[in-house]
């Protein structure tokens, strides 16, 4: 019997095999690390901002409402970076006459001084994106705020923050337990923005739940929160 010689084709083949194997070896690293890096994951991630902003001063102590900055949050799929004309507004400095244009305070700090020079040159300021969920998860902030869902079930208490971190996991399971169970999770409407808010249900009484669940049917109507993949893998 002759000796069976393989194919010269083969070669090709093998080194081609060799390339496949170590592509997914990179992928599976590359995604191992980007799905474990602090900025994805880790409760507490907390960058450090070219302008250092305070929500404990501004939504805690001045008790400013989140939509001044965020504009958009109950009326787009995301919630805005507000331009630095928004800062401007309250934090104007000097112009060439030596005199400000709007609400001067601390028009001289240095520590503004980045908003000073982005509004003078347009550039916008480089902020560092804290909650940064994966680019195959749809999230619609509008669709939560206008049916109840505050600000403080996925951020935390932000008027208590210095400097704002990361205060939930926003893995798939933490979404999966807010839309299993809803009701607990909601509020009014008027209520939407204050994060001090105590108005919520106890869990443990059947009929504090209950009589919660009418008034949030009573001002939203039918409360159904879909955990079907396509809600949010689109």
């Amino acid at each position: 019997m002759d000796r069976f010689y393989f194919p010269s084709w083969v070669n090709r083949f093998v080194v081609l095999l060799g390339l496949g194997a170590g592509a997914a070896v990179t992928y599976g690293v590359v995604a191992y690390t980007y799905g474990t890096l602090p900025s994805t994951l880790n409760i507490g991630y907390s960058p450090e901002q070219p302008v250092p902003f305070s929500h404990q001063l501004h939504a805690g102590e001045l008790k400013m409402d989140c939509r001044y900055c965020h504009t958009t949050v109950d009326k787009s799929s995301f919630a805005a970076v507000p331009p630095t004309a928004t800062c401007i507004n309250c934090h104007s400095g000097a112009n060439a006459n030596g005199t400000t244009e709007y609400t001067a305070i601390h028009a001289t700090s240095l520590k503004l001084l980045p908003i000073r020079e982005s509004y003078r040159t347009g550039k916008p300021v480089e902020w560092q994106k804290i909650h940064d969920l994966a680019d195959y998860v749809y999230f619609n902030h509008a669709a939560h705020v206008n049916r109840g869902v505050s600000c403080v079930e996925c951020h935390g208490r932000v008027d208590r923050m210095p400097q704002v971190w990361q205060d939930k996991s926003l893995a798939m399971s933490f979404c999966l337990d807010c839309h299993r169970n809803p009701v607990p999770r909601l509020r009014p409407q008027s209520e939407i923005t204050n994060l001090a808010w105590t108005g919520q249900p106890n869990p443990d009484d059947p009929e504090s739940m209950k009589k919660h669940a009418l008034e949030m049917e009573k001002e939203y109507g039918k409360i159904h929160a879909s955990t079907n993949c396509s809600t949010c893998h689109r």
